[in-house]
């Protein structure tokens, strides 16, 4: 009876259930949990402490992390008691969190595919020195020495890879503190090549026709009016410069908007090349970026190139004849 009591007050808890039933699927880290699980990582490792004091959950270390998973067997009798309660949780389809928690897991199996810090291959062949990283950066030397503007830059990371290669970064974000972050990370990482600024990425604070690439990463989502900021971002592009989108495509996971302050639920990919277009850019090119079997999330990856003057006003005014025959 004791110890009956003792389970029925450790799964008295809604997180620690998340819990079990994630690592009944895959071997996670605390790091990973967190993100899965949306709660402090103190937090994760008290759940998981007496999880592991019940016998439920085992830990094994690989590669400098601990991962967690649920004990196969020699849990003595928690595990059927667990068992029994598993069978009676509702399927994700009929609970939203369940559902966002399975998305999210996902996207964590997904990065941790592709983590940079890996350098083994799929058939499990060591492979010293394979790098996404490191390829990524060699790609850099093929390109001249540009001004690169990354609009909605966040903590910096994607503005400290381009300063690897461009002549000059300016970042722009609308969060003060996260700049104050970013401008941090720069110091610690010796990177001088980067200006940071605060600004709209609707209304870039740069003036006309003076950079060569715009990146907008994973920051359209989270404005009101997506081709007010790709239109500002082809205003500050010179004639033949590139505007960069990385994008999630269209998904339904709905939990973003609380969780993560996303205004729009991605973006369908032709209504990413029209807006494009729209914007004043050819030569447009829309396509998935990365993509994992499952995953609610897939990443598009758009491009154009800044038409001179009279091509823009040509592309406005056939997106215009367009709104109007829409229209009736």
């Amino acid at each position: 009876m004791k110890e009956l009591s003792a389970f029925c007050r450790l799964m008295g808890d809604d997180v620690r259930l998340r819990l079990l039933r994630l690592l009944g699927r895959e071997q996670l880290n605390v790091k990973e949990l967190t993100a899965v699980l949306g709660i402090a990582q103190s937090g994760v490792s008290r759940h998981l402490g007496l999880l592991r004091k019940s016998g439920l959950v085992e830990e094994r270390r690989e590669g400098g992390f601990a991962y967690y998973s649920l004990t196969p067997d020699g849990c003595g009798s928690a595990r059927p008691m667990w068992e029994a309660l598993e069978a009676a949780l509702p399927e994700p389809g009929a609970d939203p969190q369940l559902q966002a928690d399975d998305a999210r897991l996902l996207e964590v199996l997904r990065l941790r595919k592709e983590d940079f810090q890996s350098h083994g291959s799929s058939s499990g062949q060591l492979v010293p020195g394979r790098s996404w990283a490191a390829w990524s950066r060699a790609l850099g030397h093929l390109l001249p020495p540009l001004v690169v503007a990354d609009a909605g830059c966040g903590e910096g990371y994607l503005s400290l890879e381009a300063a690897r290669w461009a002549a000059q970064v300016i970042a722009v974000d609308s969060s003060r503190d996260v700049l104050k972050r970013a401008r941090q990370l720069a110091r610690k990482r010796g990177v001088t090549n980067v200006t940071w600024k605060e600004g709209r990425i609707e209304a870039l604070p740069l003036d006309n026709a003076s950079v060569d690439v715009v990146l907008l990463s994973q920051a359209l989502h989270h404005v009101a009016t997506p081709l007010a900021a790709m239109t500002d971002a082809v205003r500050v592009l010179k004639v033949g410069g590139r505007l960069l989108v990385l994008e999630l495509r269209a998904h339904g996971q709905d939990w973003v908007r609380a969780r993560l302050g996303d205004h729009w639920l991605g973006f369908r990919d032709d209504a990413l090349e029209d807006w494009l277009f729209r914007a004043g850019l050819d030569d447009v090119r829309v396509e998935v970026g990365a993509r994992l079997k499952g995953d609610p999330f897939t990443v598009l990856v758009a491009s154009g190139r800044k038409a001179d003057a009279a091509t823009q006003r040509g592309a406005r005014t056939a997106a215009a004849t367009a709104a109007r025959g829409s229209a009736r």
